[in-house]
């Protein structure tokens, strides 16, 4: 795909205004990796607040009487567990217990769900919905590109948002619950908190014409507390080092929920879903690979794709599925799926890195976790 052909968000021509914005390729999206600088916009969510620009992510709509129960068919997770003004992750699976998506599911009313989805994965989930649904009781509606996604995140995002909500207030609601109807300076906007930064945080769903008023109303309101906005660059770091999975790394049609630590989102109870036989042999058998953390022992940083070795082995026990430097712990860190028998902590192990073994130690996960204190890296 040609640069002229990238897809923009309605938020595109804001980034002009920011002389270090730096923008990539993501997934046919000409998104900013940056704009001033990814470790000073993942300091600013880790100690104060930044705004992000995620309205390349998927909205459906899926509404009828049979809706729910669709729903339970294809997801992992309860959907008989949500009631209005409630949200869950969960995962749509293929037979074979690989990974179609990670999602979000908001119960907007009774037989009325929005589905949030990742940007790569939209034409994928929509023909998945399409050829799944039954022919009636079901209606599915595509609102993606008629909606912009807004991700407040950081340890003050509660108090910017409620200076400027009317009625409604953002401090009142739990994690994974919505505010579907609120008022931002007088913009309608649906009000979740679930976060993918590991920091409290919020979501706001604007019709797509209202996004450039709602991101001046924030940044205008966050910058004198130190609001930053932030890129796809902090938002990996931060994602990262809280140990939340990314879709075609720690996820995909290769690896499982349960080969990548998520287990606690499949729900068992609830009826027959697609996957629900692989991933039940999965779990009956053992699992033969594990999602892990590593830290550096020598100099290095982990990159997506590194063999990782046992000592003394000639072929690989597993990979890299996501790596860096990391900004609030100082230390080279890596999520890994390696070999189970090689997943246990403190196991070493070594990390192959342009041609050169280098040694790295299991850890725990996850490396970040908020209210808890850093975790302090093993190695310096």
């Amino acid at each position: 795909m040609s640069k002229s052909q990238w897809l923009r968000t309605p938020l595109f021509p804001r980034y002009a205004r920011y002389e270090g914005v730096r923008c990539i390729d993501f997934g046919g999206w000409e998104l900013p990796v940056q704009f001033s600088g990814i470790q000073k916009e993942h300091e600013a969510v880790r100690e104060r607040a930044g705004l992000f620009d995620v309205s390349h992510m998927g909205e459906f709509y899926v509404a009828g009487p049979e809706a729910g129960a669709f729903l339970q068919q294809l997801t992992t997770n309860d959907i008989s567990s949500l009631q209005p003004g409630k949200a869950q992750y969960t995962f749509l699976c293929y037979p074979d217990g690989g990974v179609v998506d990670d999602l979000l599911i908001y119960m907007l009313e009774q037989d009325r769900y929005m589905l949030v989805v990742n940007a790569s994965n939209i034409d994928t989930d929509w023909e998945w919905l399409l050829q799944h649904a039954p022919p009636q009781g079901v209606a599915l509606r595509n609102a993606s590109p008629d909606t912009a996604l807004l991700a407040l995140q950081g340890p003050l995002a509660e108090s910017i948002l409620t200076s400027l909500c009317e009625g409604a207030q953002p401090a009142s609601l739990r994690p994974f619950t919505f505010i579907p109807d609120a008022l931002v300076e007088g913009i309608p906007a649906l009000i979740s908190r679930t976060g993918y930064t590991g920091e409290d945080g919020f979501e706001l769903y604007v019709a797509a014409e209202h996004a450039p008023a709602l991101w001046d109303t924030l940044i205008q309101a966050g910058e004198p507390l130190g609001l930053l906005p932030a890129g796809l660059g902090a938002r990996d770091t931060l994602r990262f080092e809280a140990a939340l999975p990314l879709y075609g790394q720690e996820l995909s049609a290769s690896i499982s929920p349960l080969e990548a630590g998520q287990g606690r989102f499949i729900k068992w109870n609830c009826g027959e879903f697609i996957g629900r036989e692989a991933l039940s042999k999965q779990r009956e058998k053992g699992i033969s690979r594990s999602l892990v953390g590593l830290e550096m022992i020598d100099r290095g940083i982990p990159r997506a794709h590194y063999p990782v070795h046992a000592a003394g082995l000639k072929s690989a026990i597993g990979e890299i599925t996501t790596g860096t430097y990391s900004p609030t712990l100082k230390a080279n860190l890596g999520l890994a799926l390696v070999h189970r028998a090689y997943a246990d902590i403190n196991q070493l192990v070594e990390v192959e890195i342009r041609g050169k073994r280098l040694q790295a130690k299991v850890i725990s996960l996850p490396f970040y976790q908020r209210n808890r204190g850093n975790r302090a890296p093993i190695h310096h």
